[in-house]
């Protein structure tokens, strides 16, 4: 198990690329001779986890050595969908209780990697049915949305189809969104709980 690591989106996300350079290479030193395709980096937060796959690249000072490293990083959901394919997790381990789900994507798993992999996790109970909600960005954006100058226009975002979106859904609905500042934006905007697919997942194992 690899120590907790920070990924430096916060340093990124506001400009400050000489400390997020050097955690980038800090982490990909400690990470190069670990990480495998047998032990992978896997992360819950969209935003986090796919900044070893996508800034650190640029970031390095070793280039190869973080692309080794992006090469072996999954969000939780893409690692469970090969396991699901290799047939190591199967529907016989969860629940049959019906459950309707409406999904909303992170906006970095959107631009990086894709939604099938979450859509395909919560499928997995036989009795689940799941639809992605066509949403673009929640208006959050990380800490923008937190900012006073910013609160409006970003509750503007979710306007857009987002909050209508759930207010719509039945209250039996589960809303899930696995972006931390996603599921904090749609509870101010709707008043609606929302769940990582991974929580979800875990609690339909029997």
């Amino acid at each position: 198990v690899f120590q907790t690591l920070e990924s430096g989106r916060s340093f990124i996300s506001k400009g400050f690329l000489e400390e997020a350079k050097q955690l980038a290479n800090d982490n990909i030193n400690y990470l190069k001779d670990k990480i495998s395709e047998e032990t992978p980096l896997l992360g819950i937060e969209p935003s986090a986890i796919l900044t070893f796959r996508d800034e650190y690249i640029k970031l390095a000072n070793n280039p190869s050595e973080a692309q080794n490293v992006a090469n072996h990083t999954y969000l939780i959901e893409e690692f469970i969908q090969k396991e699901i394919q290799l047939g190591n997790i199967t529907p016989g381990q969860f629940t049959k209780a019906p459950m309707t789900i409406k999904f909303h994507g992170h906006c970095h798993q959107k631009a990086l990697s894709n939604q099938l992999s979450s859509f395909s996790v919560l499928n997995l109970p036989e009795n689940y049915t799941v639809t992605i909600i066509p949403s673009g960005c929640c208006g959050m954006a990380g800490s923008f949305g937190f900012e006073k100058e910013h609160y409006e226009i970003s509750m503007q975002v979710g306007e857009q189809t987002l909050f209508p979106a759930i207010r719509k859904a039945h209250e039996e609905v589960v809303i899930s969104a696995n972006g931390t500042s996603c599921r904090h934006q749609i509870k101010d905007g709707t008043g609606k709980v929302t769940k990582h697919p991974i929580t979800i997942l875990k609690d339909a194992l029997l």
